[in-house]
């Protein structure tokens, strides 16, 4: 089986003069093979939150407020899994005027992009893609029609594809996503690699769109 999980960092406001919106905006997707590596990082998100958060008024790994010894600590425990980071960054400056009125087209145009470099096609058996859960029904359901639609070319028509949304308080993994989309994210919005430079020897694409 090959997980997907999916988060965005960043947002996708573009007033850049009447408010301050991010100058980037990051979408990343982490790809774990097989059960037992799946439930292995489930494991260690527990076990960070557990020993790290007990003392805290939350209890949810949080790129923008989990500090960096945690972080540290988390990675720590993953780095023996075999899991992947896909990562695409967009200068939205860059993006028309037209265009960034359609917010629900944006996002779904960049994480299509970083699906397309995801070697899907090779899955042997059932793919799972699970994104945290900030659309409303509408958008999830023209999200998850587009990306059936893009992956539905490059999977064999017996593996199925499940698309699920998520609160990522309910779901360790997209924790886990959460924390590499911030560091990848904070690399461009920031120049702040402190957190990034930790995990980047799991990233096998971090790109920007639009540069």
């Amino acid at each position: 089986m090959l997980y997907l999980y999916l988060d965005e960092s960043g947002d996708l406001g573009f007033d850049f003069f009447g408010k301050k919106p991010s100058k980037f905006f990051t979408v990343t997707i982490l790809t774990i093979k097989g059960v037992e590596n799946n439930r292995a990082l489930v494991k260690a998100v527990k076990k960070t939150i557990r020993r790290k958060l007990y003392k805290k008024s939350y209890s949810e790994l949080k790129g923008t407020h989990t500090a960096i010894e945690v972080k540290q600590y988390f990675y720590n425990l993953v780095s023996p899994i075999p899991f992947e980071l896909y990562a695409l960054t967009l200068n939205k400056r860059r993006v028309y005027d037209s265009l960034s009125q359609k917010k629900d087209r944006v996002y779904n145009f960049i994480a299509r992009k970083v699906l397309d470099v995801i070697p899907v096609e090779n899955a042997s058996s059932r793919i799972s893609l699970v994104i945290d859960r900030s659309k409303s029904k509408k958008e999830i359901s023209k999200f998850d029609d587009y990306i059936i639609r893009q992956l539905s070319g490059r999977i064999e028509p017996q593996i199925p594809l499940d698309i699920d949304h998520h609160l990522s308080h309910e779901d360790q993994l997209l924790q886990a996503v959460d924390l590499f989309s911030w560091g990848i994210f904070r690399k461009y919005e920031k120049n702040d690699t402190e957190w990034f430079d930790v995990f980047k020897e799991k990233i096998k694409y971090d790109d920007i769109y639009l540069p």
